[in-house]
């Protein structure tokens, strides 16, 4: 994993704003709905082309292939693990957070408000919004060789003739897939994570051995604390250290300076003001296998927390990949903050150990959720230029 030695590296949380039209067809393939294998193929193929040829365009250094054969960072794992059984509802969390417990009026007009506005994906008559819910019903297996196999060619045919400085794949943590897809087999739900580590890890392994860094994704590790409002951040620090060494288990053998971990509180944009703060877990985070750390710094709500890493200790050999514009915010950051945010961190743990990026995914934003695709390219373009900026000054001597 390369570092900023001569200029701050920008890169991104990996989802990037996928075309309306192939959210719908990778909504319906995993629905298991009658979808031409070889046409979704060639739109995904040409999709990441196009996603990667505009990270470059745009100046970013590490680029991924958007996530664009992907419906979500999360629900796409259950096409690649056998044992899963569908069931007859839709995936996601649907209980009473911290946030929605202190704001039931504004969450509520906001649902009120979401159902009464169809999204472009209901005016184009799909179903991009719908995911399949599973539940484990048999042994956990690795079933995915051919789609991780074709997002590791999509990306490298993406990459061809184009100059940047590396390429990453995403791959969801085990603790949220089980997260996604309750247990009905194993006897524990330790034995369950263990279970679906031992079958990540061969995706894992895969896009490492493509040449590739690899990416985890794990909200669950930030988000475990407000989704459990009767729990206490001990007993949250307790999850979190088993949700570590399951992590730990699924990258046995895998060379940790070829690995990020991102973490973050969900493409959540709306009131938030019971996050688990990074002094509470930082620690425990650190003690993942990875040579680099991604995690919310650009919200109103995270921002103060890059003084953290003052009191931190940070190994030598780790790098920070600290977000520096918000996914959760529509006004679009002014390239002097993003470079103040870059320098504050800079100063912490030196110019050469972090890499700018934002503060999480932006999500599905092709379907009209979240933030909007025109506001998601000018938050990158600002990041790029904040990076410019910051390394100006930062490498002045």
């Amino acid at each position: 994993m390369k570092r900023s030695d001569a200029r701050i590296l920008t890169t991104h949380c990996g989802s990037l704003p996928r075309p309306v039209g192939l959210v719908d067809v990778l909504a319906a393939r995993d629905l298991h709905h009658e979808v031409d294998p070889a046409e979704l193929a060639d739109e995904i193929r040409t999709s990441v082309s196009s996603i990667v040829r505009r990270q470059a365009a745009c100046g970013l250094d590490v680029v991924g292939d958007g996530e664009h054969s992907k419906t979500s960072f999360s629900s796409y794992v259950a096409l690649r693990l056998g044992g899963l059984t569908p069931l007859h509802a839709q995936s996601g969390f649907r209980g009473d957070t911290r946030d929605t417990l202190q704001f039931p009026d504004v969450y509520a007009e906001m649902k009120a408000m979401y159902a009464a506005r169809p999204s472009n994906i209901s005016r184009a008559g799909g179903t991009g919004g719908v995911r399949q819910a599973y539940a484990c019903t048999a042994p956990i297996t690795y079933t995915g060789q051919k789609y991780v196999q074709e997002d590791i060619a999509n990306l490298r045919s993406a990459l061809a003739d184009l100059q940047v400085e590396e390429a990453f794949l995403t791959a969801l943590s085990p603790s949220n897939v089980a997260l996604y897809h309750r247990n009905d087999f194993y006897t524990s739900e330790e034995e369950y994570l263990f279970a679906i580590a031992d079958a990540m890890h061969e995706e894992y392994r895969a896009i490492i051995e493509a040449g590739f860094v690899l990416q985890i994704d794990d909200p669950r590790l930030a988000t475990h604390y407000d989704r459990h409002p009767g729990m206490s951040v001990e007993e949250c620090r307790t999850f979190i250290a088993q949700c570590v060494e399951v992590i730990n288990h699924s990258l046995k053998g895998i060379p940790e300076d070829r690995v990020r971990f991102h973490t973050c509180y969900s493409t959540n944009v709306a009131p938030r003001m019971h996050d688990l703060e990074l002094r509470h877990f930082v620690d425990l985070m650190l003690q993942i296998r990875a040579g680099a750390y991604s995690f919310e710094a650009a919200n109103p709500r995270h921002e103060h927390e890059w003084q953290v890493w003052e009191t931190v200790a940070l190994p030598a050999d780790k790098v920070l990949i600290p977000g520096v514009v918000s996914h959760c915010i529509t006004l679009v950051e002014h390239p002097d903050l993003v470079a103040q945010r870059i320098a504050r961190f800079a100063a912490v743990v030196g110019r050469e150990r972090v890499i700018a990026s934002n503060d999480c995914g932006f999500a599905t934003a092709g379907a009209g959720d979240e933030v909007h695709p025109d506001v998601a390219w000018a938050k990158l373009d600002s990041l790029v230029e904040g990076a410019r900026r910051a390394s100006s000054a930062l490498w002045t001597n």
